[in-house]
Parts: C-alpha cells; sequence; structure tokens
C-alpha cells in the first residue's frame, strides 16, 4: 500500500475510536504531528492504534505507567497534550 493511501487509513482509524475523547486525543495528535513522521514512526503509531483507547488515554494523561516497549520520543509527543482542541 502506498503512503498516502496507508497515511489516510491511519487518519481515520485515528480519529474513529468509539468515545469523542479518544477521538480528540488520537485524531489530533495524529492531524498535528503525522506529516512529518519517518515510516519507523508510522509503524509506530499504526501497532499503537491496535491497543485499547483507555491505555492509550491513561498512558498520555499520566495515569498509568507507560510500557517499556511504548517509551521514546513518539510517547513523549502524545504525552503533551497540547494538540487536543479544547472549546473556550
Amino acid at each position: 500500500m502506498d503512503r498516502q493511501t496507508r497515511m489516510k487509513r491511519l487518519r481515520f482509524r485515528a480519529w474513529h475510536r468509539g468515545t469523542k475523547e479518544a477521538d480528540l486525543l488520537i485524531g489530533g495528535f495524529f492531524d498535528t504531528h503525522s506529516a512529518n513522521w519517518s515510516d519507523q514512526e508510522v509503524d509506530w503509531f499504526e501497532t499503537l492504534l491496535e491497543e485499547q483507547d483507555v491505555d492509550i488515554m491513561g498512558w498520555a494523561i499520566g495515569s498509568i505507567a507507560v510500557p517499556a516497549r511504548w517509551e521514546g520520543p513518539m510517547m513523549t509527543q502524545l504525552k503533551a497534550l497540547g494538540y487536543v482542541p479544547v472549546a473556550e
């Protein structure tokens, strides 16, 4: 599958998680950072999407310890949370 098709599929999966909170967190992360991802970072994100939303959200907000296999620069970006849109 070409990269453009893969990224469209990942964007859809990122924004259709099942809860609005997960959509905003995971979809917002994708929209903010994905344009500059390497193939390895795309692989990381694609694999992350296989995890449960409650775990991903817990890791991002710090209520659950991040497993060693997910630690690294991508998780650091995910934990920053500045990409989540906030209504004012």
